[in-house]
């Protein structure tokens, strides 16, 4: 039986995270599946640290990166380089993930060779085509164009659903980036930085804060350091573990609001590997970020999310994370709340975690196997324990 060569497009270290674990499910087939990777780089040096982790070489780079691109840059020369890259392998299935603009071309690329698209973690929207920008139309371009649907919750597959998706198209597996947490998070964890391990090591309740989205640049991020810098002289037992994102930008904000304070840990951003072994040992995380947004509850940390909408509801409504947008006295008194109140705490802590089980990426390749025509037999969907 020939076999199906499946081609794995993705180019940051998001979408590296949760599509490593589905190159690594493909490669236990090698009778009935030829595994392609295509990466396009739209980020270098964070990709790289997460093929190293996995162990995985892709077998086309496009290296689109350049200081300074714009998402006009990043879609013309991901779409011309994917183009150029299936013409010459001729895959029977393009595999893209998530949001980025990465995946956006990689679908249309597709699309214009007439080669069948899967999209992972699909159907995620917050129903703002502005924000999360450009990341909530990219997502619901690809689903025009894709074939599969592996929509990572029901709330995803509903969603889908509403814009006349075909159901037979639509598959729920949970979402890949518990399969990779799974695989990354060790006990026995030993951080490189002597300070680093020095504040894990203390009795402080210890708050890991990202910050990165381009809608909360400037005031709203400044707003968000005030509330953090009062929340340090009414606690006297809170520390504060900062990886600070590359973006100029947002590091002149947190050097002139956070950073001259003790008890506050400005770092470099994290590997995958450490940075997912930092989230298990603190208490608390405030992030904008959308895949904390999964991982977070996933080790039992309660998360306040620093935006006024989401894509990722279930948490929400689990109750594992709260939406409390950038504002002052919002970031003081919820942080405040989850320092103060220990059944509160016990609460957001103790929640399920809607997004997956371990075993999505195992869905997603028996899958495409059993409607490709493989002697494989389709898994069931995946679905929370409540």
């Amino acid at each position: 039986m020939k076999k199906l060569k499946i081609m794995a497009v993705f180019g940051t270290r998001p979408e590296a995270i949760k599509m490593c674990p589905v190159v690594l499910e493909m490669q236990k087939y090698p009778d009935f599946i030829e595994p392609v990777v295509a990466v396009t780089a739209q980020h270098r040096e964070m990709l790289d640290q997460v093929l190293q982790l996995f162990g995985i070489v892709p077998d086309y780079d496009l290296n689109i990166m350049t200081s300074g691109q714009t998402l006009y840059d990043v879609t013309r020369r991901a779409l011309e380089g994917l183009g150029e890259v299936l013409a010459e392998s001729r895959p029977d299935i393009v595999l893209v993930h998530g949001d980025t603009t990465t995946t956006f071309a990689g679908a249309l690329a597709a699309f214009y060779a007439q080669i069948k698209v899967a999209h992972v973690e699909a159907g995620l929207r917050t129903g703002d085509k502005y924000s999360p920008f450009p990341e909530e139309m990219n997502r619901k371009l690809t689903a025009s164009l894709a074939d599969f649907h592996f929509a990572p919750t029901l709330t995803s597959r509903n969603n889908l659903l509403k814009e006349n998706i075909e159901p037979g198209s639509i598959f729920v597996t949970g979402n890949t980036v518990i399969d990779a947490l799974i695989k990354t998070i060790t006990p026995s964890w030993q951080f490189e930085d002597a300070a680093l391990r020095e504040v894990i090591s203390s009795n402080d309740r210890l708050i890991l804060v990202t910050t990165h989205r381009r809608e909360n640049l400037g005031a709203p991020m400044r707003h968000v350091y005030q509330a953090l810098r009062e929340v340090l002289a009414a606690y006297g037992n809170v520390s504060i573990i900062f990886p600070v994102h590359k973006n100029p930008k947002v590091r002149e904000i947190v050097e002139q609001e956070l950073g001259r304070l003790d008890r506050v840990h400005l770092i470099e951003p994290l590997d995958y590997q450490p940075f997912a072994n930092l989230m298990a040992k603190v208490d608390i995380v405030l992030t904008d970020s959308g895949g904390i947004q999964e991982e977070a509850p996933a080790l039992g940390k309660p998360v306040l999310v620093l935006r006024d909408t989401t894509e990722r509801p279930e948490a929400v409504a689990a109750g594992t994370v709260k939406l409390i947008g950038t504002g002052y006295e919002d970031v003081l008194r919820e942080t405040g709340r989850l320092l103060e109140d220990d059944a509160y705490y016990r609460r957001m802590a103790d929640a399920c975690n809607p997004y997956g089980d371990g075993r999505a990426a195992e869905r997603i390749i028996k899958i495409l196997l059993a409607a490709s025509g493989y002697p494989i037999i389709a898994p069931k969907e995946f679905a929370p324990v409540i």
